[in-house]
């Protein structure tokens, strides 16, 4: 599979990464209900064995299981990947609230436990989960540095960063990447983020570009209502009404342009993602191995011009 350099650093991604937001399963504020563990590992396999050479986790994610789970997923393949991870949500023992923090010694600490749970000893892109409490937003890049110096992180980035923020950070220490959301239903980033990222050699890597499983086609009203209650979708915006509506009438005209160039609606919100020349990347999750199976093919879909118009058309309409 081909590479795209991310940003101004030596790391090269494939197109498609592994994400393992809902590996960490349904027992914390934002699982995606229960997960098996087993079919977690070999998620994380098949991808690998597909040519994935990057996986995106979470110190947050099921309060450190995911990172536990990709941790026994690499053990024997540390050489056969990038391990991208995050820091900046911290929660106390078993409780499931969730705090916000981006000091100092709160950055340093996570560090260490996370390459604890990975069971590696450097990290290769370590990323500002959330810019909160804004505040601390510079005392947590200038940890985050600290880091890459003392040669347990190999390069910083961060994710949901305004632009203006970018720029607070940028002084103290070069951006690697940052992580957005970025889909067919959400182009904010498309105004300023992009080109200013272009403009200063700064990688992007989208998250949600499925929009959370929505663009995948596979949902309805009906399924939707029927979500685990351990599951965060059943109170986002995206999977209520009236947005819920809206969003599956266009993802129902989406699916004849599909059709047409013979792929899944998830191949053509992938695709349709990394068209963007500044788009290093898309994390497309994986709950089971036939997913990624699908997804990863994506990173080599080129839409046609024409199709391109026709699909900014529906979602301007």
């Amino acid at each position: 599979m081909k590479t795209r350099k991310l940003g101004y650093s030596d790391l090269h991604l494939t197109p498609i990464g592994l994400g393992t937001w809902a590996m960490g399963g349904g027992d914390w504020k934002f699982g995606w209900g229960d997960q098996d563990d087993d079919a977690s590992i070999a998620s994380v396999h098949q991808a690998l064995d597909a040519g994935v050479n990057w996986i995106d986790t979470a110190a947050i994610y099921g309060h450190g299981h995911a990172e536990r789970v990709v941790g026994k997923a690499i053990q024997d393949r540390r050489d056969d990947v990038l391990i991208a991870t995050k820091c900046g949500r911290v929660w106390e023992g078993e409780s499931r609230e969730i705090g916000k923090s981006l000091r100092r010694e709160s950055v340093h600490r996570e560090v260490d436990v996370s390459l604890q749970r990975l069971g590696i000893d450097c990290i290769d892109l370590y990323q500002i989960h959330w810019p909160e409490p804004d505040e601390e937003i510079e005392e947590g890049w200038g940890a985050v540095a600290e880091l890459v110096e003392a040669g347990k992180i190999r390069y910083a980035g961060v994710s949901n960063f305004n632009m203006e923020q970018l720029k607070r950070i940028q002084p103290i220490h070069p951006v690697t990447s940052l992580q957005p959301p970025y889909s067919m239903l959400r182009r904010e980033v498309e105004e300023e983020i992009l080109p200013y990222c272009r403009e200063n050699q700064i990688g992007i890597v989208a998250y949600s570009p499925m929009q959370a499983g929505l663009l995948t086609g596979r949902f309805s009203k009906e399924r939707v209502q029927n979500l685990p209650a351990n599951d965060w979708r059943k109170a986002n915006p995206f999977f209520t009404s009236p947005q819920l509506e809206a969003n599956l009438s266009i993802i129902e005209r989406l699916r004849p342009v599909a059709a047409q160039m013979e792929i899944t609606l998830p191949q053509l919100a992938l695709a349709w993602v990394l068209r963007r020349s500044e788009m290093t990347a898309a994390i497309a999750g994986a709950r089971r191995p036939e997913q990624i199976l699908e997804t990863v093919k994506a990173g080599e879909i080129v839409i046609p011009d024409e199709l391109l118009l026709k699909i900014d058309r529906m979602l301007s309409a």
